[in-house]
């Protein structure tokens, strides 16, 4: 039984600025009786369009304005609700003991052959089977990325309470879940997703079992063939969003920049990729390219001199705290001879995120008379010297001394910062988040033949401060 659209969304409009909409009270606005359920379900499907909320009361209200609020948590584990979702496609597909016997055996090869095609570069294709062995493998530690990139964008003031995001290769959906995830209970999710593999099939499973205030929509098209024109008719995205796909793009620069397109005046590209080399400076080529081509670089790299660019190889990635293997994982592991290789509970990723008006996260310009240049580091060789640079890894030691890669946008060859000797002076170096800004006074500067790259030895002569 349907209604009519117009008039629901004309008594909508008019009530909203009034009090909260009651799908009762609704009913009494229209030429033609309907049950309040089907008025409730018509006005959440059109709630995205109108700008409102569901509340537990059942009433509907408009989502307020300005940035959405997301706490910043350790993930640790993939939530249950989700997995049972998963755990159901698989029951479904081949069985209570889905891990065992032909099913397990073809799941593990799948997962075999797409680690090994990630490895070598070659292009990854999906079957049914090889989507749901990517879900098994992929989604816990892709949701938690999915909640620490929408932690951050909500830190800058760059999530929105009322969010259009369009996912580029969404994939099972672990991004998509996390991003939900993190968003607050006020807040709309009006996410769009292009996906054309078996992948959708899971995807979509997903969005069957998201919360009320959680919108999706599938594109089934690939990233190239949208209609990017229809697409707009919406509405400009606010996130556009690429989680582990540009390597799968034959020209991930020129599909990033058709994107920029739909994104919002202040909106912002989201860049993801995993962090093994390959992929990780993949990222970073793509994110320079574009930087070429008019696009800003807000985070996590830097730009802190003038008309300076890094060019540097670029391979920099955030770690994490491991997530933990969901019971789905754990069976299909246990039940192969070497369960490791199908246990993956490691979190760590490069992203970019990027903006067409001029915004940047550290928006400062060092003055020459004050600050090295880490593009000139040849100079300084054996000297002390004041610097300002973005700490850009976790430690990189094994065992030694601390390591760090540093970044002020300007080198050309990879810089680090080496703690020798800890002090209450040098902490916040230990300290400093992944693209926190440091000032480093008096410190060494070294070449590494053995490693072609510079470090800036830190001893307990050196001060680091942590800026802004």
């Amino acid at each position: 039984m349907s209604v009519n659209r117009d008039e629901l969304r004309s008594n909508a409009k008019y009530l909203r600025g009034v009090r909260p909409i009651d799908p009762e009270e609704v009913c009494e606005y229209l030429s033609t009786p309907r049950h309040p359920a089907v008025v409730r379900q018509a006005l959440r499907e059109e709630a995205a369009s109108l700008g409102l909320v569901e509340r537990e009361d059942g009433t509907f209200v408009p989502v307020e304005p300005g940035p959405a609020r997301v706490e910043r948590e350790t993930v640790t584990a993939f939530p249950d609700e989700h997995a049972r979702v998963l755990e159901d496609r698989l029951v479904e597909t081949y069985g209570p003991d889905w891990h065992r016997g032909e099913s397990g055996d073809a799941l593990r090869e799948a997962i075999r052959r797409l680690k090994a095609d990630y490895y070598h570069e070659n292009d990854v294709t999906y079957d049914a089977t090889a989507a749901l062995g990517y879900a098994v493998y992929h989604l816990p530690d892709y949701y938690a990325v999915g909640r620490y990139v929408a932690a951050d964008l909500a830190a800058d003031g760059l999530l929105p309470r009322d969010a259009r995001v369009l996912d580029l290769g969404a994939g099972v959906g672990g991004p998509f879940l996390g991003l939900a995830d993190a968003l607050p209970d006020d807040a709309l999710l009006d996410y769009h997703a292009v996906e054309p593999s078996p992948a959708a099939d899971l995807l979509t499973a997903f969005f069957d079992a998201a919360d009320s205030n959680v919108h999706a929509t599938l594109h089934p098209e690939t990233a190239e063939a949208l209609d990017t024109a229809a697409l707009a008719e919406g509405g400009d995205f606010d996130l556009v969003t690429a989680f582990s796909v540009l390597s799968e793009l034959d020209d991930p620069v020129a599909v990033a920049e058709t994107y920029l397109d739909v994104l919002a005046d202040d909106g912002t590209l989201v860049l993801v990729a995993p962090a093994d080399r390959n992929t990780s400076i993949g990222l970073r080529e793509v994110e320079r390219e574009l930087e070429t081509r008019g696009v800003t670089v807000y985070a996590p790299t830097v730009r802190l001199w003038d008309d300076e660019r890094p060019t540097d190889r670029g391979w920099s990635f955030v770690a994490k705290p491991d997530v933990a293997a969901p019971g789905f994982q754990r069976r299909l592991a246990e039940a192969a001879e070497r369960p490791t290789e199908f246990l993956n509970e490691t979190v760590q990723y490069s992203y970019a995120f990027l903006r067409t008006d001029g915004r940047r996260k550290h928006d400062v310009s060092l003055p020459a008379s004050r600050y090295a240049k880490l593009g000139e580091a040849e100079r300084h060789v054996s000297n002390r010297v004041d610097l300002v640079a973005a700490k850009l890894s976790g430690d990189l030691s094994e065992a030694g001394n601390p390591l760090f890669k540093i970044s002020d946008g300007s080198e050309d060859t990879d810089c680090y910062a080496v703690l020798v000797d800890r002090s209450a002076l040098n902490r916040d170096l230990l300290g400093a988040d992944y693209g926190d800004l440091l000032s480093f006074e008096s410190v060494l500067c070294l070449w590494n033949n053995d490693e072609g790259a510079y470090n800036f030895v830190v001893d307990d002569e050196v001060v680091v401060d942590r800026l802004g």
